[in-house]
C-alpha cells in the first residue's frame, strides 16, 4: 500500500483595513469600496492589499448581490523573504493565493502568484471570473525580493 501525501495550502484569509461609502442606500448597507490585506500563505514577508467594490442594499446585506468585477492590488515586502525551491523553479506559477466569492453563485475574485527569476520579483495578478464567462478586468503588483533590514 502506497500513501501519497500532498501539500496543499489554503488561500489566504483577509484582514479588513477599512472602507468608504460610495452610494447611499435607504434600506440595507451602503455600496462601498473595501480595503483588505492578506499575507501570501507560502511567502512569509509578502503582503497584498486589495481594494474592491462591495454592493450594499438589502441584497448585499443578506449576501445575494453580485459585486462588480473591478479590483486593485498593491503588494509589498513586509519582512524577510525566502523563496522555496518550488517557487524559484516556476512550478507554482499561477498558484492561487487568495480567493473570495463576489456573488451568490459562480463568481470569484482571485489572486495568483508568479515568480520572474530573471528579475527576482514576485508578481501578483488579481482578476474576477465566472464559470460561464470570465472578466478581462485585472490588476497586477510586483514585489522585488530584496534583503530585509
Amino acid at each position: 500500500m502506497v500513501t501519497v501525501i500532498t501539500s496543499y495550502s489554503l488561500p489566504a484569509m483577509t484582514e479588513n483595513i477599512g472602507s468608504v461609502s460610495t452610494r447611499f442606500k435607504l434600506l440595507g448597507a451602503n455600496d462601498k469600496i473595501v480595503v483588505e490585506a492578506f499575507d501570501d500563505p507560502e511567502v512569509a514577508g509578502a503582503t497584498c492589499y486589495l481594494s474592491r467594490a462591495k454592493t450594499g442594499g438589502i441584497s448585499g446585506t443578506v449576501g445575494v448581490a453580485e459585486d462588480r468585477s473591478e479590483a486593485s492590488i498593491a503588494c509589498r515586502q513586509t519582512g524577510p523573504i525566502t523563496l522555496s525551491e518550488k517557487i524559484k523553479s516556476g512550478k507554482t506559477d499561477g498558484d492561487e493565493v487568495f480567493k473570495k466569492s463576489t456573488s451568490l453563485l459562480f463568481k470569484t475574485l482571485q489572486v495568483v502568484r508568479f515568480y520572474d527569476a530573471k528579475r527576482n520579483v514576485l508578481i501578483y495578478l488579481t482578476y474576477s471570473d465566472r464559470i460561464i464567462e470570465g472578466s478581462p478586468q485585472n490588476s497586477i503588483s510586483v514585489i522585488p525580493v530584496m534583503p530585509w533590514h
